[in-house]
């Protein structure tokens, strides 16, 4: 765990360096307010688990690493939107996000929603010059665009807004959560397959691995909503149950729910075998998610 620990803060700080060259305000910036409250959220830290999976992919698989960079940002511009609209008051109404006021309530709400709009928009922008063959290029953008969109998360979003204050039953719960928080990623992961040269074996491995992940995730945000300290979280907890949203431990008990966990993180591993000892890396990061205390 030490080892991996020591890989996800080298790819963090390439990110980190990366993001804020991506955001850094220019002279002619046309709405500097704008860009700041877009920098605001984006350049607030976090684990950046997203990104981190489309550079450990595309290393897996020997593929363009400035490429899957580029595009792990895009995705991380992309989070980071759905973060300051999620935290709305039409949205969960959270006023803490990474241990910081969260964005409408340092740069009021419309200019919140316009950060979200610009970054979701800014992501495309950065996709659309990656330097990659037009092909590759082309289905990154529609990977992305489609399962961002209401196909994926943010159907997913809308489908948990609905959700709120009815029994639902697992097999809809499932759906709800394979979008809004499986969906980017799977994006995540595919990027950087498409960021790559790979066989159709190695990208449905790769997905089976992402898809799993994606369920392991959430779970252990809801274990940690309902156990965590907000202090390590960095955000409130305990928001799930004021907005009686149905949850893993809440349909499954706790114990229920660490067990679901344990089974999608063998899954997740399992999925790798094709790939041998090459996938250490994206074994292990099974096992810390698993673990994650915030």
């Amino acid at each position: 765990m030490d080892e991996l620990k020591v890989i996800l803060k080298q790819k963090a700080a390439e990110l980190e360096k990366t993001l804020a060259e991506l955001i850094e305000l220019k002279e002619d910036e046309l709405a500097p307010d704008l860009s700041e409250a877009m920098r605001y959220t984006l350049l607030s830290g976090g684990k950046r688990i997203r990104p981190i999976l489309t550079l450990l992919t595309a290393e897996l698989l020997e593929g363009n690493y400035q490429a899957a960079l580029k595009s792990g940002s895009a995705l991380e511009m992309i989070h980071s939107y759905s973060l300051i609209h999620d935290d709305l008051p039409a949205m969960d109404d959270d006023q803490l996000r990474r241990g910081k006021k969260t964005n409408h309530l340092v740069f009021g709400e419309a200019k919140a929603i316009l950060a979200g709009d610009a970054l979701l928009t800014y992501a495309f922008e950065i996709l659309a010059g990656l330097e990659l063959e037009p092909a590759k290029k082309i289905e990154i953008i529609k990977l992305i665009a489609v399962n961002s969109g209401r196909q994926g998360m943010v159907g997913g979003q809308t489908l948990d807004i609905e959700a709120e204050k009815k029994e639902l039953s697992l097999a809809e719960m499932q759906k709800i959560h394979a979008a809004k928080t499986g969906a980017l990623i799977k994006a995540s992961v595919l990027s950087g397959v498409y960021c790559s040269i790979y066989s159709e074996a190695e990208k449905a491995a790769l997905e089976e691995y992402a898809s799993n992940l994606g369920v392991l995730f959430q779970i252990v945000d809801d274990l940690l909503d309902l156990t965590g300290d907000t202090e390590k979280l960095g955000k409130n907890v305990g928001s799930d149950e004021e907005l009686d949203k149905s949850t893993y431990p809440k349909l499954l008990g706790i114990e229920g729910a660490k067990k679901a966990a344990l089974d999608h993180a063998q899954k997740a591993k399992e999925s790798l075998a094709i790939f041998e000892e090459q996938a250490e890396v994206l074994i292990m990061l099974v096992d810390y998610l698993l673990s994650r205390q915030h």
